[in-house]
């Protein structure tokens, strides 16, 4: 019997985890107001919606169920195409509404990079930006806060993964601007680290994603492995162009590469290619956050389903409304700063992030997959 009632209970734990058996509450108060600048449309418009709508099912899970302390979570969302001036132009606009109380995942290294002064200025929380720039961490922006690990957490895994099997001519193909140099400088410093020199490296610009010069230069180094720092268009005509000059280098994407925008691109060609990811395997019931995310009700569920960047998206989510949970019913941006900065060791299930009064860098999780003969990806 006491076994029984143990596993009830445990049950019910479970249930009430999932948000299962939580009864509705009517909302009351103003609405709490986030806002985002994402693509929504250009070349990492599949990202920006992913990412966007992973939050929302968890907001609206939140809301359904009587908000943060009876007020409903808003999140405004402005498409910036992942154009660096729009990217400020929406800024501006969401922070000229004087209740808009922090910004919540805005993209872009080079973006994010144009956006600190004007965050820093009005002194506005903002929670995990989705860039990966060691530099923009390395910032002083006290009223930012970054979740996923950065580009030198994931390319000091690949490289870790690639020198301990031996293959040490590695070469890096990178988007000419904030965002491939970080990743390009990450990849120098894991080798320096080492001992080791890059074998190799070839640039695009990202306004008209021709590879042809950067597949030449890094032809003629003939590497083992090529990290790429780019976005899926680039990344999937460097990879073609590179089979093509007859050379078969193993392949490495960094985690904003978009795997399912690749696989579009790619087809077949996609088995072989190692992508590094910062959030837990999204198809596995084995992670409870994971299990919570499936478990929301259908109509909740993202369009694209559950991505690696929907549960990212739903992952900074879960800590914006802990946060908020903390802040208390009156909360404004210093409040809600402070209940940040008091999240140590906040584990959502099987992924944790940790700030404190000085740390700003919630997450270092990284995990090399990579794509096999089926076409899915694997750990």
């Amino acid at each position: 019997m006491n076994d029984l009632r143990r596993a009830l209970f445990g049950a019910l734990v479970f249930c009430v985890s999932l948000g299962l058996a939580l009864p509705a509450k009517a909302l009351s108060g103003a609405p709490i107001l986030l806002g985002q600048s994402a693509p929504l449309s250009g070349p990492l418009a599949e990202l920006g919606s992913e990412y966007r709508d992973g939050a929302l099912a968890y907001f609206n899970w939140v809301n359904s169920k009587g908000g943060v302390h009876g007020r409903k979570i808003e999140l405004q969302t402005l498409d910036d195409g992942y154009v660096v001036e729009k990217s400020v132009d929406n800024a501006k606009k969401l922070l000229a509404d004087d209740n808009m109380l922090a910004l919540f995942g805005m993209f872009g290294s080079a973006n994010y990079a144009a956006l600190m002064p004007l965050i820093n200025e009005r002194a506005v929380p903002s929670l995990a930006p989705y860039t990966g720039s060691d530099e923009l961490r390395a910032q002083a922006s006290p009223t930012t806060f970054w979740l996923r690990a950065s580009y030198g957490d994931e390319t000091e895994k690949i490289i870790a993964q690639l020198t301990t099997l031996g293959i040490d001519r590695i070469a890096v193909f990178y988007q000419n601007d904030a965002f491939g140099k970080a990743g390009l400088a990450g990849v120098e410093g894991a080798l320096k680290k080492r001992g080791l020199k890059l074998h190799g490296a070839g640039s695009y610009d990202k306004t008209t994603n021709d590879v042809g010069a950067a597949v030449q230069a890094i032809a003629k180094a003939n590497p083992q492995a090529v990290v790429m720092v780019s976005t899926y268009k680039p990344t999937a005509a460097f990879v073609k162009q590179m089979r093509q000059t007859g050379l078969m280098p193993q392949f490495f994407a960094l985690s904003v590469v978009g795997y399912k925008a690749l696989q579009s691109e790619l087809g077949n060609e996609v088995v072989g290619i190692a992508i590094s990811q910062v959030v837990p395997y999204p198809w596995s019931g084995t992670t409870a956050v994971v299990r919570e995310f499936a478990a929301l009700p259908k109509e909740m569920q993202p369009k694209s389903g559950i991505t690696y960047t929907t549960l990212e998206g739903y992952l900074a989510a879960r800590v914006m409304v802990e946060a908020l949970n903390r802040a208390g019913p009156q909360a404004g941006r210093e409040k809600l700063q402070a209940a940040l900065e008091s999240m140590r060791a906040y584990d959502m299930g099987g992924f944790a992030v940790s700030y404190s009064g000085k740390e700003r860098l919630g997450s270092r999780f990284v995990e090399v997959t990579i794509v096999g003969n089926s076409g899915r990806l694997m750990r």
